[in-house]
């Protein structure tokens, strides 16, 4: 080796090397994260694809504020469905994105929160990879993490909560709304994230109480996150109050370590 030559890491050539583009690619499907709804949100990954991509294909939760950041002439197809009431069905979505990306167009399909949490990505993912379509996913940052630092509270504390669970009262078969269920005791140290928990809070309390929560364990029920239109109700698991929540869309924090003022 020559003094001019610089030795190579024997792995170098294995090293993944980041062939990202920096717009939207056409014949590319991105699933991305919208975040809650606040555009500071974002990250500038989907910030830069909003503004390149031919074709965005959003659910119902993508804030107003966050689509006009589309630029004008960017063809939009809204794919949300909500309350049980879809205005396009799961299997139609993938022809979209199948097809749009077949014409040679780059698709965002654009999901709030994170794509990968509550969001069907696995069926999504399923259908892009048999159909052989190059696809990228995008992380948001989902609703639990913007409540809890809206609110200034932890969702795990050394001494309250090493464990964090995320589940959803929505379910596929039939649409029922269900208590989320477990094997055995619920977990003293854990905190719970309910997303999509229905209208019917009480009821759901009085289930989890059933299972082992004690009454007291701190909850708060929060409407509309991180939008102007937001709504707090802190109350304790056996206080919790129907008529005190705001409107959907909800998400239920309970847990010791959950800390409101």
């Amino acid at each position: 080796m020559s003094g001019h030559e610089v030795a190579k890491h024997p792995a170098a050539s294995s090293l993944p090397q980041n062939r990202r583009s920096a717009r939207a690619e056409r014949g590319h499907v991105y699933l991305a994260g919208a975040g809650p709804g606040d555009p500071d949100y974002l990250t500038l990954r989907t910030v830069r694809l909003l503004e390149t991509a031919d074709l965005v294909l959003p659910d119902d939760l993508v804030s107003e504020e966050i689509l006009a950041l589309i630029p004008a002439g960017t063809e939009i197809i809204p794919v949300g469905k909500r309350c049980g009431q879809p205005r396009i069905t799961q299997a139609e979505i993938h022809v979209l994105m199948i097809d749009g990306a077949r014409a040679g167009k780059s698709v965002l399909r654009l999901k709030s929160g994170d794509p990968l949490i509550f969001g069907r990505a696995g069926e999504e993912l399923q259908a892009l990879r048999g159909a052989g379509i190059p696809f990228e996913i995008v992380p948001g940052i989902t609703t639990a993490f913007a409540v809890a630092a809206g609110l200034k509270t932890p969702l795990t504390d050394r001494s309250a909560a090493s464990k964090l669970i995320l589940a959803t009262a929505h379910h596929a078969a039939g649409k029922v709304q269900l208590t989320p269920k477990w094997s055995g005791a619920f977990p003293p140290d854990a905190t719970l994230v309910i997303y999509m928990p229905g209208r019917n809070f009480r009821a759901l309390a009085d289930d989890l109480i059933e299972s082992g929560i004690a009454a007291d364990t701190p909850c708060v029920a929060v409407s509309k996150a991180s939008t102007a239109a937001e709504q707090v109700h802190a109350a304790t698991l056996g206080s919790i109050d129907d008529a005190a929540v705001g409107p959907a869309p909800v998400i239920l924090l309970i847990g010791q370590a959950i800390q409101v003022d």
